[in-house]
Protein backbone atom coordinates (compact mmCIF):
# COMPACT_ATOMS: atom_id res chain seq x y z
CA UNK A 1 0.00 0.00 0.00
CA UNK A 2 2.96 2.28 0.51
CA UNK A 3 3.82 2.30 -3.08
CA UNK A 4 0.16 3.32 -4.23
CA UNK A 5 -0.02 7.54 -5.29
CA UNK A 6 -1.44 9.72 -2.78
CA UNK A 7 -4.51 11.10 -3.05
CA UNK A 8 -5.67 13.08 -6.15
CA UNK A 9 -8.73 14.82 -4.96
CA UNK A 10 -9.20 16.52 -1.96
CA UNK A 11 -9.93 14.75 1.59
CA UNK A 12 -11.64 16.04 5.04
CA UNK A 13 -9.33 16.10 8.40
CA UNK A 14 -12.17 13.60 9.21
CA UNK A 15 -11.08 10.80 6.57
CA UNK A 16 -7.07 11.56 7.23
CA UNK A 17 -8.18 10.82 10.91
CA UNK A 18 -9.93 7.61 10.09
CA UNK A 19 -7.74 6.37 7.33
CA UNK A 20 -4.27 7.05 9.81
CA UNK A 21 -6.10 5.12 12.56
CA UNK A 22 -6.85 2.23 10.01
CA UNK A 23 -2.87 2.08 9.43
CA UNK A 24 -2.16 1.43 12.87
CA UNK A 25 -3.96 -2.17 12.88
CA UNK A 26 -2.14 -5.39 12.10
CA UNK A 27 -3.51 -8.42 9.69
CA UNK A 28 -3.32 -10.64 13.17
CA UNK A 29 -4.71 -8.52 15.68
CA UNK A 30 -7.66 -9.03 17.60
CA UNK A 31 -9.14 -6.19 17.98
CA UNK A 32 -12.08 -4.86 20.47
CA UNK A 33 -13.73 -2.52 18.58
CA UNK A 34 -16.20 0.80 19.87
CA UNK A 35 -18.95 2.11 17.75
CA UNK A 36 -18.29 5.49 15.92
CA UNK A 37 -14.93 6.40 14.57
CA UNK A 38 -13.00 3.70 15.71
CA UNK A 39 -15.63 0.93 13.96
CA UNK A 40 -14.73 3.08 10.70
CA UNK A 41 -11.28 2.88 11.33
CA UNK A 42 -10.65 -0.99 12.30
CA UNK A 43 -13.01 -1.70 8.97
CA UNK A 44 -11.32 0.69 6.89
CA UNK A 45 -8.34 -1.68 7.81
CA UNK A 46 -9.74 -5.27 7.25
CA UNK A 47 -11.26 -3.80 4.37
CA UNK A 48 -7.34 -2.77 2.99
CA UNK A 49 -4.08 -3.94 4.24
CA UNK A 50 -5.38 -5.90 7.38
CA UNK A 51 -7.91 -8.47 5.24
CA UNK A 52 -7.29 -11.32 8.35
CA UNK A 53 -7.68 -9.15 11.40
CA UNK A 54 -10.49 -10.45 14.26
CA UNK A 55 -12.80 -7.62 14.45
CA UNK A 56 -14.54 -8.34 18.20
CA UNK A 57 -17.86 -6.22 19.17
CA UNK A 58 -19.30 -5.98 22.68
CA UNK A 59 -22.35 -7.96 22.01
CA UNK A 60 -20.34 -10.76 21.72
CA UNK A 61 -19.66 -10.99 17.82
CA UNK A 62 -16.11 -12.78 16.58
CA UNK A 63 -14.60 -12.31 13.47
CA UNK A 64 -17.74 -10.04 12.17
CA UNK A 65 -16.81 -8.50 8.69
CA UNK A 66 -19.96 -5.84 8.45
CA UNK A 67 -20.67 -4.73 4.92
CA UNK A 68 -21.78 -1.48 6.19
CA UNK A 69 -20.94 0.50 9.72
CA UNK A 70 -22.87 -0.57 12.66
CA UNK A 71 -25.70 1.52 14.52
CA UNK A 72 -24.82 0.37 17.60
CA UNK A 73 -23.55 -3.06 19.01
CA UNK A 74 -26.70 -4.66 18.58
CA UNK A 75 -26.89 -3.72 15.41
CA UNK A 76 -27.51 -7.25 13.28
CA UNK A 77 -25.14 -7.00 10.52
CA UNK A 78 -22.29 -7.58 13.17
CA UNK A 79 -24.20 -10.90 14.03
CA UNK A 80 -24.99 -11.68 10.51
CA UNK A 81 -21.12 -11.24 9.25
CA UNK A 82 -19.61 -12.72 12.59
CA UNK A 83 -17.56 -16.01 12.44
CA UNK A 84 -19.78 -16.96 15.73
CA UNK A 85 -21.79 -15.21 18.62
CA UNK A 86 -21.34 -15.77 22.42
CA UNK A 87 -22.49 -14.56 25.14
CA UNK A 88 -21.93 -10.67 26.40
CA UNK A 89 -20.37 -13.12 30.02
CA UNK A 90 -18.16 -14.91 28.11
CA UNK A 91 -16.99 -11.93 25.93
CA UNK A 92 -15.65 -10.00 29.34
CA UNK A 93 -14.68 -13.13 30.98
CA UNK A 94 -13.06 -15.61 28.76
CA UNK A 95 -12.05 -12.58 25.64
CA UNK A 96 -11.12 -9.53 27.06
CA UNK A 97 -10.23 -10.82 31.15
CA UNK A 98 -8.34 -13.43 29.47
CA UNK A 99 -6.14 -11.34 28.02
CA UNK A 100 -6.74 -12.63 24.39
CA UNK A 101 -7.58 -9.78 22.59
CA UNK A 102 -4.50 -7.34 21.30
CA UNK A 103 -5.66 -3.95 20.24
CA UNK A 104 -8.71 -1.91 22.18
CA UNK A 105 -10.45 0.44 20.09
CA UNK A 106 -12.09 3.44 21.98
CA UNK A 107 -13.26 6.91 21.01
CA UNK A 108 -14.64 9.59 24.00
CA UNK A 109 -15.43 12.74 24.93
CA UNK A 110 -13.02 14.06 26.58
CA UNK A 111 -9.16 12.55 27.23
CA UNK A 112 -6.29 14.12 29.43
CA UNK A 113 -2.47 14.63 29.27
CA UNK A 114 -2.13 11.10 30.38
CA UNK A 115 -4.48 9.58 28.46
CA UNK A 116 -7.69 9.33 31.14
CA UNK A 117 -11.00 8.82 28.60
CA UNK A 118 -14.40 10.43 29.78
CA UNK A 119 -17.59 9.72 28.09
CA UNK A 120 -19.84 9.57 31.16
CA UNK A 121 -20.56 13.64 32.54
CA UNK A 122 -19.54 16.92 31.76
CA UNK A 123 -18.85 19.02 34.53
CA UNK A 124 -19.29 18.21 38.21
CA UNK A 125 -20.73 14.36 38.29
CA UNK A 126 -23.74 14.48 40.64
CA UNK A 127 -24.85 18.16 38.79
CA UNK A 128 -23.54 17.79 35.57
CA UNK A 129 -23.66 20.43 32.59
CA UNK A 130 -23.92 16.98 29.96
CA UNK A 131 -25.07 13.78 30.85
CA UNK A 132 -23.00 11.28 28.37
CA UNK A 133 -23.73 7.82 27.15
CA UNK A 134 -21.75 6.36 29.71
CA UNK A 135 -19.37 3.69 30.56
CA UNK A 136 -20.37 0.20 28.83
CA UNK A 137 -17.65 -1.58 28.14
CA UNK A 138 -15.23 0.53 27.80
CA UNK A 139 -13.34 0.46 31.47
CA UNK A 140 -13.21 -2.87 31.20
CA UNK A 141 -11.38 -2.94 27.78
CA UNK A 142 -9.18 -0.26 29.01
CA UNK A 143 -7.80 -2.04 31.57
CA UNK A 144 -7.56 -5.71 29.92
CA UNK A 145 -6.79 -5.26 25.83
CA UNK A 146 -3.19 -5.40 25.75
CA UNK A 147 -3.25 -1.63 24.52
CA UNK A 148 -5.56 0.73 23.49
CA UNK A 149 -5.94 2.98 20.60
CA UNK A 150 -7.61 5.75 20.64
CA UNK A 151 -9.42 8.05 18.06
CA UNK A 152 -10.74 11.44 18.41
CA UNK A 153 -11.61 14.48 17.15
CA UNK A 154 -8.96 17.36 18.73
CA UNK A 155 -10.36 20.93 19.94
CA UNK A 156 -9.75 22.36 23.74
CA UNK A 157 -13.22 20.72 24.63
CA UNK A 158 -11.85 17.44 24.28
CA UNK A 159 -8.25 17.63 25.36
CA UNK A 160 -8.37 19.09 28.37
CA UNK A 161 -5.58 18.99 31.10
CA UNK A 162 -7.67 16.63 33.74
CA UNK A 163 -11.32 14.54 32.56
CA UNK A 164 -13.79 15.86 34.29
CA UNK A 165 -14.68 11.87 35.22
CA UNK A 166 -12.84 8.95 34.71
CA UNK A 167 -14.49 6.47 32.42
CA UNK A 168 -12.03 4.65 31.04
CA UNK A 169 -8.75 4.34 32.93
CA UNK A 170 -5.69 5.65 30.48
CA UNK A 171 -2.09 6.39 32.81
CA UNK A 172 -3.84 8.47 35.89
CA UNK A 173 -1.79 10.51 36.96
CA UNK A 174 1.12 9.42 35.19
CA UNK A 175 4.35 7.47 35.64
CA UNK A 176 3.71 4.13 36.69
CA UNK A 177 0.25 4.55 38.06
CA UNK A 178 -1.01 1.57 36.33
CA UNK A 179 1.59 -0.78 37.73
CA UNK A 180 0.51 0.30 41.12
CA UNK A 181 -3.16 -0.13 40.86
CA UNK A 182 -2.05 -3.89 39.65
CA UNK A 183 -3.08 -3.48 35.41
CA UNK A 184 -0.78 -5.67 33.56
CA UNK A 185 -1.61 -4.59 30.48
CA UNK A 186 -0.12 -1.65 28.37
CA UNK A 187 -3.22 0.83 28.56
CA UNK A 188 -3.45 3.68 25.92
CA UNK A 189 -0.13 3.51 23.44
CA UNK A 190 -1.54 5.92 20.18
CA UNK A 191 -4.34 8.31 19.91
CA UNK A 192 -5.04 9.48 16.57
CA UNK A 193 -6.67 12.69 16.11
CA UNK A 194 -7.91 15.16 13.33
CA UNK A 195 -4.59 17.01 13.25
CA UNK A 196 -1.67 14.43 14.33
CA UNK A 197 -0.59 11.21 16.35
CA UNK A 198 0.55 11.29 20.15
CA UNK A 199 2.03 8.62 22.44
CA UNK A 200 2.91 8.59 25.85
CA UNK A 201 6.57 9.07 26.66
CA UNK A 202 8.07 6.37 27.88
CA UNK A 203 8.97 7.76 31.12
CA UNK A 204 5.74 10.23 32.71
CA UNK A 205 3.15 8.86 30.22
CA UNK A 206 2.38 12.60 29.27
CA UNK A 207 1.10 12.49 25.38
CA UNK A 208 3.56 13.50 23.21
CA UNK A 209 2.76 14.83 19.34
CA UNK A 210 5.10 11.91 17.52
CA UNK A 211 3.48 12.80 13.84
CA UNK A 212 1.37 15.75 12.11
CA UNK A 213 -0.64 15.57 9.38
CA UNK A 214 -0.37 16.93 6.35
CA UNK A 215 -1.01 20.98 6.16
CA UNK A 216 -1.21 21.14 9.95
CA UNK A 217 1.24 23.12 12.03
CA UNK A 218 2.25 22.52 15.37
CA UNK A 219 0.23 26.33 16.27
CA UNK A 220 -2.98 24.63 15.29
CA UNK A 221 -2.05 21.70 17.28
CA UNK A 222 -1.12 23.54 20.50
CA UNK A 223 -4.41 25.71 20.30
CA UNK A 224 -6.30 22.70 19.48
CA UNK A 225 -4.85 21.44 23.25
CA UNK A 226 -5.67 22.31 26.41
CA UNK A 227 -2.63 21.71 28.32
CA UNK A 228 0.70 22.57 26.92
CA UNK A 229 1.75 19.57 24.42
CA UNK A 230 4.68 18.71 23.97
CA UNK A 231 6.16 17.50 20.89
CA UNK A 232 8.84 14.56 20.03
CA UNK A 233 12.41 15.61 19.23
CA UNK A 234 11.99 14.10 15.77
CA UNK A 235 8.55 14.57 14.77
CA UNK A 236 7.10 13.06 11.92
CA UNK A 237 4.24 13.98 8.68
CA UNK A 238 1.41 11.22 8.28
CA UNK A 239 1.66 9.96 4.59
CA UNK A 240 -1.55 11.59 3.03
CA UNK A 241 -4.27 9.45 1.82
CA UNK A 242 -4.15 7.30 -1.25
CA UNK A 243 -6.91 7.13 -3.76
CA UNK A 244 -7.47 3.29 -2.80
CA UNK A 245 -7.86 4.17 1.01
CA UNK A 246 -9.92 7.26 0.27
CA UNK A 247 -12.40 5.56 -2.20
CA UNK A 248 -12.57 1.88 0.02
CA UNK A 249 -13.70 4.27 2.97
CA UNK A 250 -15.83 6.57 0.87
CA UNK A 251 -17.79 3.14 -0.72
CA UNK A 252 -17.74 2.02 2.99
CA UNK A 253 -19.27 5.38 4.20
CA UNK A 254 -22.16 5.54 1.00
CA UNK A 255 -23.34 2.18 1.66
CA UNK A 256 -23.67 2.76 5.33
CA UNK A 257 -25.75 6.13 4.93
CA UNK A 258 -28.07 4.05 2.10
CA UNK A 259 -28.41 1.58 4.16
CA UNK A 260 -29.78 3.30 7.51
CA UNK A 261 -31.77 5.34 5.01
CA UNK A 262 -33.63 2.47 3.51
CA UNK A 263 -33.97 1.18 7.23
CA UNK A 264 -35.76 4.69 8.03
CA UNK A 265 -37.55 3.94 5.29
CA UNK A 266 -38.70 0.89 5.89
CA UNK A 267 -39.78 1.82 9.62
CA UNK A 268 -41.84 5.08 8.83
Amino acid sequence: MASEPVATTTYTAAEMMIIAASRSLRNDDICFVGIGAPSAACNLARLTHAPDITLIYESGTIGTKPDILPLSIGDPELCETAITTVSVPEMFQYWLQGGRISVGFLGGAQIDRFSNINSTVIGDYAHPTVRLPGAGGAPEIASCCQQIYVIMRQNRRSFVPQVDFITSFGHGTGGDARQRLGLRTAGPSLIVTDLCLMRPDSESKELIVVAIHPGVTREQIMEATGWPIRFADHVEQTPPPTDGELTILRELQTRTAQAHSDEKRDHS
